[in-house]
């Protein structure tokens, strides 16, 4: 069947035969890298720093990610400019799972894994070769370090003599088969009899992209005393991460997530209710720094040791939402809110939503600060004045659509941008002193160039007033982003993607699957439904009991201005998203049957009440119909009624429209059963349907080979569904 569907999409687009089909064209426009880390170091007098960064792109030939350093020298010039040179050449980065540079610049600490026997070393290099090297796994004090996701970190104490990470709990390994394990057999004398009937209980995980991160705890490295110790004093009922030292470096800062009754999953949920507290190592007393009930993350340390950044948010509710940017005074112990929730967003400053601060996001001044989050449609840089409590956007109206700082030390700021047209440039810039930031100096260290064949633009979209709530949320503006082929052949076919989350936002940054729909002929709708991020706390909150209804009308909307004001094909709609996105696009497939040509869906949601007892955040289940949520709340009957109204399931007879659906195995957020229930409806039904089924696959259906498989098989759908009309169909596909 494959072979015959590739043939079909060859017969009917000419377009994506010139352009060398899916495969061709995504595997081009995935070559160019991302920027994952920099780093800066001092070299002579301070005026001359050299810049380390770290990059990725896919492998396929070896399918894995292919990642590489490269290195620059930067030497500060006459009014505040700065000249690039390339250091060296790129060399490609092998077996390393986490690398952190010291306060100075002057040593780096690598966690790499040991090829041959697997193991975990931490070792640390300098301009003399590498002065340390721990084997962690051997010493066997804790299980695997924590290498990325919200828990992880690898931080230097201020006298550059030890390190800090987070490792899960060492547990005992199962006890292998004996030859007395036959019935009658006597066991050993001194056989732990406590061990017995331990091997199969359950441990809690933290839930999807978390599956082996349950217990983690706070591991700290002596480089001077060559010791390692796992930290104590850390409350039983808190699983800690993201830590960093004390500016004295006689305690540990970290993040404590509450874990009782039970975890809820805390991938893209900054709603767990979670604390910063500060470990005294001499005393062993545990201290709660922030509010006793919120959602705490991301702690800051300033230069000078004397304020502490870090950023709150409500418990419950929307898993993402707006954000608090709070300060404390470290000697004083007080805090204050610098920046507050915004409910509505203005031209100068829309809130903040970003997961986490930049590493080193402080300016040398320990009054200012630098982070990157949404504002609507794009992510921005601001620059705060924690004394002044102001916002300055040091990236406004700039064409790149996306930026994001890497590190910024020595009022050097090193980041990325990007744009629907322009993969991912590194760019530099001296941060002027206080009052003087705009216009900021960028430098172009590596500029990737414009990718011929697409162009976009923002468009803004106004709902009309509620009938029921006028005064409120019914006339918020939220926006699209269109991408389009700059050929001459409009008409183009339009694909329309809503996001998932639902409270997620689509920036203009580059997406190489997307770059890649365009050059295949489509144009592609980008949708920021009302309840995305970047719009404000009310806009957030506007979606709450509207699940399924507000979202789909926005989308569709989106979808009808689009085709009055672009050159675009009404005869030609497709439907690509995941996750609540799918959930919205099966809403569309059901209330429009004969609207859509062709739909693909990932990891979709179909069945809202039937996720109460297989997802990781059943609390969403709630919250989505503006319930409240409890650990030992059971539903009732009227409540799942209510959530199998919301369902697209419950209207699947209403669909016509032939369905891609792609999920993995692994999924722990939304079950891959979801789709199995889906596509047996449909087929039962006669509409032309197919599943894809990875069985390593997770949520977000990441990695290099997965990745290229998904796009694959859901561009040839839609150009087989899109193309010019043909005799025959391609019926009906089994997985």
């Amino acid at each position: 069947m494959a072979s015959g569907t590739e043939q079909g999409v060859e017969h009917a687009s000419p377009l994506a035969q010139a352009a060398g089909g899916p495969a061709v064209c995504y595997r081009e426009l995935s070559r160019f890298p991302a920027i994952t880390r920099a780093a800066l170091g001092t070299a002579a007098e301070g005026q001359t720093f050299l810049l380390y960064t770290e990059c990725s792109r896919p492998d396929p030939s070896r399918r894995r990610l292919l990642r590489f350093s490269r290195h620059y020298s930067l030497r500060r010039t006459g009014g505040g400019g700065l000249a690039v040179s390339q250091a060296a050449l790129s060399t490609e980065i092998h077996n390393q799972l986490l690398s952190q540079d010291s306060p100075t610049g002057q040593q780096r600490a690598v966690l790499s894994r040991c090829p041959q026997q697997g193991h975990e070393l931490l070792e640390v290099w300098g301009s003399r070769g590498r002065s340390h090297s721990v084997d962690l796994t051997a010493l066997g004090k804790h299980g695997a370090v924590y290498t990325e996701g919200p828990f992880a970190c690898l931080a230097w104490s201020r006298s550059e003599t030890r390190l800090l990470y987070v490792a899960e709990k060492n547990w005992p390994k199962p006890r292998p088969p004996s030859p007395w394990d036959v019935p009658g057999a006597a066991r050993p004398v001194e056989e732990d009899e406590d061990e017995e009937g331990e091997q199969f209980v359950y441990r809690e995980d933290w839930g999807e992209a978390l599956s082996t991160r349950s217990v983690p705890v706070l591991c700290a490295l002596d480089l001077e005393g060559s010791s390692l110790s796992v930290l104590e004093g850390v409350p039983e009922h808190l699983s800690p991460g993201q830590a960093l030292w004390s500016p004295d470096d006689c305690g540990v800062v970290f993040v404590g997530w509450w874990h009782e009754p039970f975890r809820l999953g805390l991938r893209a949920c900054s709603n767990r209710r979670s604390g910063i507290f500060h470990l005294d190592l001499a005393s062993g007393l545990c201290e709660l720094l922030s509010a006793e009930h919120s959602a705490a993350c991301s702690p800051r340390l300033s230069p000078n040791g004397r304020h502490l950044l870090y950023l709150e948010g409500d418990l419950g509710g929307p898993h993402r939402q707006c954000l608090r940017l709070r300060m404390l005074t470290w000697q004083t112990r007080q805090t204050v809110t610098v920046l507050d929730v915004v409910q509505e967003p203005t031209e100068a400053f829309a809130g903040l939503y970003a997961e986490t601060l930049p590493l080193r996001c402080w300016a040398a001044d320990s009054r200012r600060a630098v982070l990157g989050t949404p504002q609507r449609s794009r992510t921005d840089l601001l620059l705060v004045d924690t004394e002044a409590a102001t916002v300055t956007n040091l990236t406004a109206g700039l064409p790149e659509g996306c930026w994001e700082l890497l590190t910024l030390q020595w009022d050097l700021l090193v980041a990325s941008c990007s744009a629907p047209h322009r993969p991912p440039s590194l760019v530099v810039a001296v941060l002027p002193p206080s009052g003087r930031e705009l216009p900021l100096h960028w430098v172009r260290v590596e500029d990737s160039p414009t990718v011929p064949g697409v162009t976009w633009k923002t468009l803004t979209v106004r709902p009309p007033c509620s009938r029921q709530s006028p005064a409120t949320h019914g006339a918020q503006a939220f926006e699209a982003l269109l991408l389009s082929p700059s050929d001459s052949t409009a008409p183009h076919p339009l694909v329309v993607c809503p996001h998932g989350g639902p409270h997620a936002v689509f920036d203009a940054r580059w997406r190489p699957s997307m770059a890649a729909l365009c050059r295949l002929g489509f144009a592609v709708l980008l949708v920021n439904y009302r309840g995305s991020l970047g719009f404000g706390q009310a806009s957030i909150s506007s979606l709450l009991s509207q699940v399924g209804e507000q979202d789909v009308a926005d989308t569709q909307l989106a979808v009808e201005q689009v085709l009055r004001s672009e050159p675009l094909d009404p005869h030609r709609l497709a439907l690509l998203a995941g996750s609540h996105g799918a959930f919205i696009a099966l809403h569309l497939l059901t209330r429009e049957p004969e609207r859509y040509q062709a739909c693909a869906l990932r990891s979709p949601v179909s069945n809202l009440p039937a996720l109460l007892g297989t997802s990781d955040i059943p609390d969403w289940r709630y919250a989505s119909l503006g319930l409240p949520y409890s650990f030992e709340r059971v539903p009732h009957a009227e409540e799942v009624a209510a959530m199998l109204l919301r369902s697209p399931i419950a209207q699947a007879a209403q669909v016509r429209t032939p369905v891609l659906l792609c999920v993995g195995a692994q999924d722990r957020r939304v079950s891959p059963t979801q789709a199995l229930e889906l596509y047996r409806v449909l087929r039962a039904r006669g509409v032309p349907t197919r599943l894809l089924w990875y069985p390593e696959g997770g949520h977000a259906l990441a990695g290099v080979e997965t990745e290229a498989d998904v796009f694959g098989n859901c561009a040839r759908w839609l150009l087989w569904h899109l193309g010019q009309p043909q005799q025959d169909g391609p019926g009906q596909h089994s997985p």
